[in-house]
């Protein structure tokens, strides 16, 4: 099947094989959240990026198989619904950026910053801070070394826009210049980006929108 990251919330996963690592995302409810679990194909050791809700169907996905760790990419509760329980099920370590620690209902075990990596069995991610959208959102970037990179990041990048900023003009400046810095200046228009909540997109199809975002303020 070919993967198009089209999911529902209730309905079934998306699997996209990659060289070294699987990514396999999944729909949410109440509030459309996507969780992504990405799965080492060397060792079989996963990562799960946002345990958002429903925690029975993540399990389910998880199966049997190594969880290391799950990442929470930012404090917002509709993204760790889940996460308590999927925790105690699993034992993996809980990772998050110290400036929306605080507000998570485990304290993680591991804290990141920008430009730290986090392991899924032979392959890294490497943590990108975005702020803005909270203070401690973080972005995940995993590059296969195939001239491909696939970017997950949580709610601080839509197709159509950077995340909400609550209308303040500060913190959407923040993020905006935090995507394009951070994203947009450094990484390829293939980027493959897996957001938060709806659908996959890329910085290529993104880009020529970047003067609308900034003249909208939004």
């Amino acid at each position: 099947m070919t993967y198009t990251g089209d999911v529902q919330v209730g309905g079934p996963a998306d699997v996209r094989e990659l060289s070294k690592l699987t990514v396999t995302k999944l729909a949410v409810g109440p509030f459309d959240n996507n969780a992504y679990l990405l799965r080492c194909t060397d060792t079989g050791e996963g990562v799960l990026i946002d345990a958002a809700a429903e925690p029975d169907r993540l399990l389910a996905l998880i199966t049997d198989q190594p969880l290391a760790a799950v990442v929470t990419t930012h404090q917002h509760g509709d993204h760790w619904q889940g996460l308590e329980q999927v925790v105690k099920v699993t034992g993996a370590a809980t990772i998050a950026h110290p400036l929306d620690a605080g507000a998570l209902p485990i304290a993680p075990d591991r804290l990141v910053e920008h430009g730290d990596r986090i392991s899924v069995g032979v392959v890294t991610l490497e943590v990108i801070h975005l702020r803005g959208h909270t203070p401690g959102s973080i972005a995940l970037l995993y590059d296969g070394g195939d001239g491909q990179q696939h970017l997950f990041t949580g709610d601080s990048l839509f197709p159509g826009g950077v995340g909400n900023t609550g209308k303040d003009p500060e913190r959407f400046t923040q993020l905006y210049d935090d995507v394009v810095e951070r994203l947009f200046d450094r990484l390829p228009d293939q980027t493959r980006v897996y957001p938060g909540h709806g659908k996959d997109t890329t910085l290529g199809a993104e880009r020529p929108s970047l003067p609308e975002w900034r003249a909208r303020g939004w």
